[in-house]
């Protein structure tokens, strides 16, 4: 962890990381990010008890690497309880974020309290650009964001909401409906790009209707818990 400057200006956005087991690509997803760093940004990461060497790479790439019991959920609010930022930006650690993001996220928050981008996911089924239209257009319309599109919010908002709810799935969709009770989201259309790993392990139109299945019984009111269970059952 590099050592802090005491002249320095308070960075003006934090992002908070979960992580685990990502060994295989976190130190390139972090390298992307240093040059925001140099600029003042804040890297957050939170790891949730991997087992392999994620921790010793991130660590120099990162202002903290914090440990947390498992759930992207409690890591990422313990995240925000460590970050001294007026903005907090959630980045999966498979996502990269577009040139610019820091620039757009601030100018997004002059007008909205929270938003998100669209999303573009890489991987080698060909079905990967219709999923990402489908997933940009259904947010759009629904005023609901994903985890994977690189959610961001201003820091009193995450408190005035409670953060994410402690939940083993769809805490992205619990959060967006408690924000969207202040406002709709600023839906930028500058992409993060995310790895289309879970659509090609398990299959584009399997992995399709999984999720569309869990949304729409998770509106319907089954428990988190309950969909945690028949999506881990599922893969």
């Amino acid at each position: 962890m590099p050592l802090v400057n005491p002249d320095a200006e308070p960075p003006t956005l934090s992002i908070v990381i979960p992580m685990l087991n990502e060994a295989a690509g976190i130190q390139a997803m972090l390298a992307g990010l240093q040059p925001l760093r140099e600029t003042g940004v804040e890297i957050i990461v939170v790891d949730g008890g991997s087992q392999d060497s994620s921790i010793q790479i991130a660590t120099p790439l990162a202002d903290r690497v914090l440990s947390s019991t498992p759930g992207r959920a409690r890591q990422m609010n313990l995240g925000a309880q460590h970050t001294s930022a007026p903005a907090l930006l959630f980045l999966h650690a498979d996502t990269y974020l577009p040139k610019n993001a820091v620039e757009q996220v601030a100018q997004a928050l002059n007008t909205h309290c929270w938003g998100r981008f669209d999303i573009h996911l890489e991987g080698h089924s060909r079905w990967l650009p219709m999923v990402s239209w489908m997933m940009n257009q259904r947010s759009r319309l629904t005023g609901i964001a994903t985890g994977d599109q690189g959610m961001f919010l201003r820091r009193k908002t995450f408190d005035a909401v409670g953060g994410f709810p402690e939940q083993p799935l769809m805490e992205d969709i619990e959060l967006s409906k408690r924000l969207k009770r202040l406002s709709r989201p600023a839906c930028l259309k500058a992409k993060v790009i995310s790895s289309g790993r879970r659509w090609d392990q398990f299959g584009a139109w399997k992995t399709i209707r999984l999720m569309w299945r869990l949304r729409y019984r998770y509106w319907r009111g089954v428990s988190a818990t309950q969909l945690a269970k028949e999506y881990r059952d599922a893969r």
